[in-house]
């Protein structure tokens, strides 16, 4: 017996071939009761049985077709409210009173009624009937479809589970098949249990039908054209999947188990628990090849899903797949009381069907183990199934029990099908049990003790299915100890084998990713590249940005803005930030880099800004200037209401693609608030712990205008808080030039790192936040610390003013008013990695400073203060300056970010820059409130 390529195969025959009978376009159902057909049809039964028959046999057969046929419809609604599913048996599930043919006025069960085709007869029985709709509705796999608008789907999903032949027929050998890989499932977690006592796996016991029903996934998707499937799921069965599933080798998680690494020293990494890890591998059926990953995940629930569906976005961009989706397959593994509670689900499963973020239907695998964590299902939802919110988005949902591996493989058959034909979500809502508590070393009885003494005395998947396929005749009595020892024995030798297997190096710059690496140390990261464009380029892209197409009406605001921007061309002055936005942009493409932007109102920008869409005023026809670029993909994309799935379908799209700028902009900087698992758990982390470098550009507008505490502040102290070992970089810039530098910077070095930048709001139009283009082309790149633009001698410099943003402007203006000649400001561009050599040789130009002052517009407790003093100091002990230490200039520590008051907000700030530049801060405030 094999362990990479166990088959399985389902008897094609009646059970999957397209009925002949007529169904409508409404309802299903009244099509099939054609008045003058159901006459001839009644007439030749009566006349075949020797009956004459009267106008009222003729009306009351016309009332009995449609009394069956409201029962039909009934069962097609809620039959699967009435299915077997629960393994325990502990759901009380009564037959609900609309399901009996009672309740339609069909008293006489042998009474033949006309049906015209509907389940694949002409006529039947009242009993025949109900036999037939219990069997396709109420049997082990409960279908809720009819939610479904479109005619054709529902048609598709009647065509395979309705009707007198629609029973789950595989193959004896299909049927060897399922068991050898339920028992491989269960051995292997007894494997682990009695190898790795008291260690945690979040086992699949109880749950184990699912591993031939991915399996199932892999075989028909390959037939039907898949050729990648990326998974995604939390930790329950994860070590299941990763070896019976995606064939990681079994040594390797053994040496794992054992204390071993996959994270060898020489390629860095902190590493992560074993049932977070994820992996990639090709598996082969019927001489098809299927790539297939599985994304790491961390301990929050769910928060996989963006990401996996970007990865997939992604590698559907790659193949060319974007308008049939049938190669690249996403599929998600959930928890029940996960996939009902958490707000990431709805967000995913909002992508269906969206412009620049559908991936053509993903499956949705529910291992339902009817409790979460210690949470009963009543007291967790108010809904029938967790599968209830798949409902908002009409897909269809199959309910199955977890004790018939058939039915469950079945499910992941036609949820193939359906998703190859369709192109549109589907879920499996897998009904099973846990067999131990929330993991193996919690006891589970403190909070459901009648569930789990039903548990006890439960038998394991293999022995319920193996009886039934013994009294089918399928199997000996020889088959399950066989196929267990066969399996135990592999698994015990690749144990040996894993006490002195040497992990390999890991896989970081494979695939698209090769050609980059890490940097070298700390110190490269820090440092830019050259990032200027040619005149030529830049005049190209400068009439790109500025011509209107012949018969386009954009509006007559756009035009004054692409007027100016015509200006800018011409006089190579005043270049503003959106200009240097669409510069790099426009550069980057053609040099074959894709660029893709994604955001609430990013076509537009949120602030009026950026148009990079320019909408016909008269037939709303679009138009995107950079879209005509050549060599390069340039996606601009309005997306949906969602910061957290949004920021987890960009990072898992930058996964994938590292040759494209992949930037995610909030609508205003804190908006981010609602995503920060995103932050916390990839991009901060994820190199550390998984061995994946990540290059995707947060934009996320900053800076204090009076606009109040949520529309103020990005919160850069909690960016700054997850600043170690050079994961990320963050920037607060001031300049057109820079920014575009940022960008192509970005792509122009041979590695990858998150950028976080805090975007302005007001210096978009700010008269001195702009550039010249001089500052785009020749020998220049990224600053990470930009002078002043009067700034006085470094000879008589006594007052150093450090600062980020939007601040410096407000500095700069003030000290100019004063006639201050000895305070120079210096802008900090790049907060981290901080600039610390460059700021000491900075300093050490000036001999006579006196004072450091640091200057923010956060409060104190915010902003960068904490995060800049250590590396202030730093670089004033590099320079012999000790002890002199930086002061802080800025508002006082606050609750809030920043004050709902106009009048005060400008008091506050004509306080924090006066008090930085060493003016009266009484008679600042006392200007102010005159004012």
């Amino acid at each position: 017996m094999g362990y990479e390529n166990q088959d399985f195969e389902i008897e094609q025959g009646p059970s999957w071939a397209r009925p002949n009978w007529p169904l409508s376009d409404t309802d299903d159902l009244t099509g099939a009761l054609d008045p003058t057909q159901m006459q001839v049809a009644v007439k030749a039964a009566a006349k075949a049985a020797g009956k004459a028959v009267s106008d009222a046999d003729i009306a009351q057969a016309a009332e009995d077709s449609i009394r069956a046929m409201m029962l039909i419809r009934t069962y097609r609604v809620r039959g699967h409210l009435a299915a077997n599913l629960d393994p325990l048996g502990l759901t009380h599930r009564d037959l609900p009173a609309d399901l009996t043919p009672e309740f339609h006025g069909l008293t006489d069960l042998n009474r033949k009624i006309y049906l015209g085709g509907t389940l694949g007869l002409q006529f039947a029985s009242v009993s025949e009937i109900v036999a037939i709709l219990r069997a396709n509705y109420c049997g082990n796999v409960g279908l809720e479809y009819m939610h479904i608008a479109d005619v054709e789907e529902r048609r598709f999903l009647q065509d395979r589970m309705e009707g007198k032949d629609k029973e789950i027929i595989f193959t004896p050998e299909g049927k060897k098949a399922i068991l050898a890989k339920v028992i491989q499932g269960e051995q292997y977690e007894k494997f682990l249990g009695r190898k790795y006592v008291g260690t945690k796996r979040f086992g699949l016991d109880g749950g184990e039908s699912m591993i031939p029903a991915l399996e199932a996934v892999i075989k028909y998707g390959g037939q039907s054209g898949v050729r990648e499937i990326v998974y995604g799921m939390a930790h329950r069965g994860r070590l299941n999947v990763l070896a019976n599933v995606m064939a990681k080798g079994f040594r390797v998680i053994f040496h794992e188990f054992s204390g071993g690494t996959a994270n060898p020293e020489d390629v860095g990494g902190s590493g992560d628990v074993k049932y977070h890890l994820g992996t990639s591998t090709d598996r082969e059926f019927d001489g098809i090849k299927v790539h297939m990953s599985l994304v790491p995940n961390p301990s929050h629930l769910e928060t996989v899903d963006p990401v996996v569906l970007g990865k997939v976005r992604a590698q559907q961009t790659f193949r060319d797949d974007l308008t049939k989706h049938e190669q690249v397959l996403p599929v998600l593994i959930h928890g029940d009381a996960a996939f009902a509670g958490q707000g990431i689900v709805w967000e995913c499963l909002g992508f269906s069907g969206v412009s620049g973020y559908n991936t053509g239907g993903c499956i949705h695998f529910i291992v339902n183990n009817q409790v979460g964590f210690t949470t009963s299902p009543q007291f967790s939802r108010g809904s029938p199934y967790p599968s209830d919110v798949a409902k908002g988005v009409q897909a269809p949902i199959l309910h199955v029990n977890g004790d018939d591996p058939e039915a469950v493989t079945f499910a992941c058959k036609l949820a193939v099908e359906y998703r190859q034909t369709f192109h549109r979500d589907i879920v499996i809502d897998m009904w099973c049990y846990r067999r131990f508590g929330h993991n193996e070393g919690d006891e589970p009885s403190f909070t459901q003790p009648l569930m789990y003494a039903k548990i006890r005395q439960h038998p394991p998947v293999s022995d319920v299915y193996a009886a039934r396929l013994k009294e089918q005749g399928v199997i000996g009595d020889d088959f399950v100890a066989s196929a267990t020892n066969e399996f135990v024995t592999h698994l015990e030798d690749e144990f040996e084998a894993s006490k002195s297997y040497k992990a390999n190096k890991a896989d970081w710059f494979a695939g698209r990713w090769s050609g980059l690496h890490k940097p070298a140390d700390a110190e490269t990261t820090r440092r830019s590249v050259e990032s200027a464009i040619s005149p030529k380029l830049m005049e190209s892209l400068g009439k790109t940005l500025t011509t209107v197409p012949e018969g386009h009406a954009v509006h007559k605001t756009l035009q004054r803005v692409l007027d100016a921007k015509a200006e800018m061309f011409k006089t190579g002055a005043n270049f503003d930030w959106a200009t240097g936005e669409a510069l790099a942009f426009g550069s980057l493409l053609s040099e074959g880099y894709g660029v893709r932007l994604s955001g609430q109102d990013s076509g537009r920008g949120t602030f009026s800004q950026r148009h990079s869409v320019w909408v016909d005023q008269n037939t709303e026809k679009k138009y995107i200037p950079l879209s005509t670029v050549r060599h390069g993909r340039f996606e601009v994309l309005d997306s949906p209401l969602s910061e957290y799935g949004v920021l987890g379908f960009e990072y898992g799209y930058a996964l994938a693609d590292p040759k494209s700028l992949v930037l995610w902009e909030a609508q205003f900087g804190d908006f981010a608030n609602g995503a920060q698992i995103i932050f916390d758990q990839y991009i901060a982390s994820s190199e550390s712990k998984w061995l994946r470098a990540n290059g995707l550009v947060c934009l996320l507008p900053h800076g204090y205008e009076g606009q109040g505490p949520e529309h103020s502040s990005a919160r850069l102290e909690r960016f700054l808080q997850l600043c170690a070992e050079g994961n990320i970089q963050v920037a607060n810039i001031t300049t057109p030039a820079n920014y575009f530098h940022v960008l192509r910077r970005q792509m122009l070095r041979p590695f990858r790192k998150p950028l976080i930048i805090m975007t302005p709001k007001s210096l978009l139009r700010h008269k001195l936040a702009v550039s010249k283009a001089e500052d785009f082309q020749g020998d220049t790149h990224f600053m990470r610390i930009l002078s002043d633009m009067n700034p006085a001698p470094d000879a008589e410099t006594k007052r150093l003013v450090l600062c980020s943003g939007k601040v410096a402007y407000d500095l700069m203006e003030a000290r100019d008013a004063a006639g201050d000649k000895n305070t120079q400001i210096v802008r900090i561009e790049q907060l981290y990695p901080f600039p610390t050599e460059a700021l000491s040789i900075r300093m050490a130009r000036m001999p006579k400073l006196e004072e450091v002052i640091w200057c923010q517009e956060e409060p104190r407790n915010n902003g960068a203060w904490f995060h800049v003093e250590p590396y202030i100091e730093e670089a004033l002990a590099d320079v012999g300056k000790s002890p002199m230490r930086a002061r802080y200039a800025g508002r006082k520590a606050s609750a809030s970010p920043a004050t709902g008051l106009a009048k005060r907000h400008v008091a506050e700030q004509g306080a924090l820059v006066a008090d930085a530049l060493g003016h009266s801060v009484r008679e600042e405030i006392r200007r102010q409130k005159k004012g």
